[in-house]
């Protein structure tokens, strides 16, 4: 059997990755954070683990591997790598989604429930030793609408309905799919306005790419309830951050729970950090503990289907962007 050369980009002080020795004796793993770093090598590659590294490193190996049969990458978005090269190629792309999916829907429920129970006026209360009792919300009252009805929005789906709620979901392609039976209506992209007045909470759960970018701002946030939680676990940018500053400072919608930002780090100066009615995290909802080890167990998982010749999951639509 002819070797096997196996490039993984970035990563090369991870120690999960040591894990890619389960490969098999017939596989050599090239591990190196930049391409210039492989050598010759390179055009021995079949397959690519782009495990971290910008676009450029990865035209680099498109241009260098002329037997590369596969690419995967690390994360669910593809907007920090995808380019018309890549696009282009013919070698199919895929992608982490599903590794940290649960994770993500069980955080939009912590979210929702910090909103709903109002855990800001506990916290102060506690702080001030003031008995005080105040009204709360049931989530099995309330309204989820869900833009970007993927894996990670199918994961808050089936959560949010185990809880009572009523789900909404919206995606380009409304034809039936697995996952629905936790969607009480589902609406195609052209429909965000029809639903988001609807919502109680609005999730973005959508990639990036250039229909999504800013596909919720000033419009948007103007057609939801006033009462209305915004929260993104998807990518940063797809929210409009400066309009839902805006719509924060003028109770146009009673606050955000956000992981992913359009600047990350978030810079010091921004208004969010400041603000009472926005829970921040760090783009840390899918960090669990064993998040790492499970990108290269699905990355495992995949090769044995590459080597035996099976179809590979998660095979992504490179034109459409995920």
């Amino acid at each position: 059997m002819d070797q096997i050369t196996v490039v993984v980009l970035g990563g090369t002080k991870e120690p999960a990755l040591d894990r890619l020795k389960k490969l098999g004796p017939g596989v050599k793993v090239l591990r190196a954070e930049k391409v210039a770093e492989i050598g010759p090598e390179l055009a021995e590659a079949r397959v690519l683990f782009q495990w971290s590294g910008s676009r450029d490193e990865l035209k680099l190996v498109l241009a260098g591997a002329p037997k590369l049969e596969w690419i995967h990458g690390r994360y669910a978005g593809l907007d920090a790598i995808l380019c018309p090269e890549l696009i282009e190629s013919h070698v199919p792309l895929t992608n982490g989604s599903g590794s940290f999916s649960q994770s993500l829907g069980e955080w939009v429920i912590c979210g929702a429930l910090y909103f709903a129970k109002d855990l800001p006026r506990m916290l102060r209360a506690k702080a001030e030793k003031n008995w005080i009792n105040f009204d709360v919300l049931e989530l099995s009252t309330q309204t989820i609408g869900i833009v970007g009805h993927g894996d990670i929005g199918r994961a808050i789906a089936r959560r949010a309905k185990a809880f009572g709620m009523k789900v909404l979901a919206l995606r380009r392609d409304i034809s039936p799919r697995p996952g629905d039976e936790h969607v009480d209506k589902l609406f195609a992209t052209p429909d965000l306005h029809k639903m988001l007045p609807l919502c109680d909470y609005v999730v973005n759960a959508a990639p990036l790419t250039p229909q999504t970018k800013h596909m919720l701002s000033t419009r948007e946030f103007a057609a939801m309830k006033p009462s209305a939680i915004v929260m993104n676990v998807g990518r940063g940018p797809v929210i409009d951050e400066a309009a839902i500053v805006e719509a924060l400072r003028s109770k146009t919608i009673r606050g955000a729970a956000l992981d992913v930002f359009e600047v990350e780090p978030l810079p010091l100066e921004s208004p969010l950090w400041d603000m009472e009615n926005v829970l921040l995290s760090y783009h840390t909802a899918d960090h669990t503990k064993d998040w790492i080890d499970d990108a290269v167990t699905l990355f495992l998982d995949q090769f044995k289907r590459w080597n035996s010749g099976e179809p590979l999951n998660n095979v992504t639509d490179k034109r459409a962007g995920y």
